[in-house]
């Protein structure tokens, strides 16, 4: 009961948030070149922040520090998933049952707010709140089963078109952040590392077949209610690659006792 109060208060509250503050920002900003031709650079971003008080001049004084943070809809996480079970990328007997297409497995997370210190021009830490969620595309033609004591699975006599296995969180990650000097696009390189909680909101099987057509259960199917692990980013202007590692299994049972996850990919709205 105190597990099913904790998720709704944080799904909650971080919804509200998000629909209530979030709005598109649009910076112009003129640049010179070393021929002092002007040039013009858009950069869009999505949200609303605090702590950017600017000068007469109306530029923000990058090299004093200062609290930040606020609405936001960045850090926009898409790549692929791999199942580490004891430390081997090749599942055991006890979970074959969960092998899987790995070009059809994948990740997406994103974040929807943050608070932080930026201590200089090249310094921050902040905390975010956002959402993860986990496809495991599986490769046979079985049913998770719910509201079993352990994570049990029925073989069936059906060809399924997309049989898949998902686990969804509301994440928080601590952020350590260091960035170079812009350079005269404008732009500048960045390296993101940090620890990071989730808290499991449900998981969910979907079934597309002939015979049955589209099928959608949910349950908590012994996702582990409480995640913890890693991530470290690298990035070019708004765009780089990340990788996540969670130190905890993946399911709360015994059979799957070393079962892991991690992921890879693409991020968007690194800042």
């Amino acid at each position: 009961m105190k597990h099913l109060i904790l998720k709704a208060v944080l799904v909650s509250g971080l919804t509200f948030l998000a629909a209530g503050a979030l709005k598109a920002q649009e910076e112009t900003k003129e640049v010179k070149d070393s021929v002092k031709r002007k040039k013009f650079e858009i950069n869009y971003g999505l949200g609303i922040t605090i702590g950017e008080k600017k000068d007469s001049t109306g530029k923000v004084d990058q090299n004093k520090g200062r609290f930040i943070g606020g609405i936001t809809f960045t850090r926009l996480d898409i790549g692929f998933a791999k199942l580490v079970d004891n430390g081997s990328f090749s599942l055991s007997p006890a979970n074959d049952f969960l092998d899987y297409k790995p070009w059809k497995t994948s990740t997406l997370s994103f974040d929807v707010l943050q608070f932080g210190y930026r201590f200089n021009n090249h310094f921050k830490v902040y905390l975010a709140g956002g959402f993860d969620w986990t496809h495991i595309r599986l490769d046979r033609d079985i049913t998770i089963q719910k509201n079993k004591p352990a994570l049990e699975y029925t073989e069936d006599d059906i060809m399924y078109s997309k049989n898949r296995f998902s686990s969804s969180y509301v994440h928080f990650p601590l952020n350590f952040e260091l960035r170079t000097k812009e350079n005269h696009h404008g732009k500048r390189f960045r390296f993101v590392v940090g620890p990071e909680v989730a808290f499991l909101l449900g998981g969910k099987v979907k079934q597309i077949s002939d015979e049955n057509g589209k099928v959608k259960v949910k349950d908590d199917y012994h996702f582990t209610p409480f995640r913890y692990g890693g991530a470290v980013r690298i990035g070019y202007g708004g765009i780089g690659v990340f990788a996540k590692y969670y130190a905890n299994d993946m399911f709360d049972t015994d059979a799957q006792k070393g079962l892991k996850n991690m992921s890879f990919g693409i991020t968007f709205g690194l800042n």
